[in-house]
């Protein structure tokens, strides 16, 4: 039987489902909904291992202000229903604050979570514990592990947004990483949608 992981940069997911789309995403269904894309394309049965997902808690000052605290808390409790999901593992980065825009809002970035994506997927690429991966992000530096899964032989599908944005015209993912996957989809509207959470 084919085995498949999924790998979910949730910073990525965010930005495409709620920017692009206004969505959020209910992550009950997302996972099956691509499991069930990539079904639809493997002659043999296809079984879920795990889905993965990496993002950060919320940036605090110090001491941090009662928004933050809200925020803070909302995200933890969001982690926590995750990680009661079946097969569902979350990986937790840090955010660093990295200055200001000229118009005074915070620059973040996000440690960590590239890394640790890539580790775990390198990982069960190379003890052949998958065949099958999908990864649901838009950055380059995801292209070595994307190089390691594919000599291993697993089929490595990118899950990514439209090839710019809607808001800005900025791309939404790498071309390398694009150029690096084996099959790649591009969760339109009408595939968002279906994976709705009601706010």
């Amino acid at each position: 039987m084919a085995r498949l992981a999924i790998f979910i940069d949730g910073g990525y997911i965010q930005k495409i489902s709620e920017k692009e789309f206004g969505v959020w995403i209910n992550f009950q269904k997302f996972p099956t909904a691509i499991l069930t894309e990539i079904a639809q394309k493997t002659p043999e049965p296809l079984d879920l291992l795990r889905t993965y997902f990496y993002d950060c808690l919320p940036y605090q000052s110090n001491p941090p202000s009662e928004e933050e605290k809200k925020r803070f808390a909302a995200r933890r409790r969001f982690f926590e229903f995750l990680r009661r999901e079946p097969r569902f593992e979350v990986r937790e980065g840090r955010l660093a604050f990295r200055g200001q825009r000229a118009d005074g809002s915070p620059i973040f970035q996000q440690k960590g979570v590239d890394l640790q994506l890539g580790l775990d997927f390198a990982l069960l690429s190379g003890k052949r514990q998958i065949t099958h991966a999908a990864i649901v992000a838009g950055d380059s530096d995801l292209v070595p592990a994307f190089e390691v899964a594919t000599q291993e032989g697993i089929s490595v599908w990118l899950f990514h947004g439209p090839r710019r944005s809607a808001a800005d015209g900025s791309p939404t993912y790498s071309t390398e990483l694009w150029d690096a996957a084996d099959e790649r989809f591009e969760m339109d509207k009408k595939f968002i949608k279906d994976c709705e959470r009601k706010r």
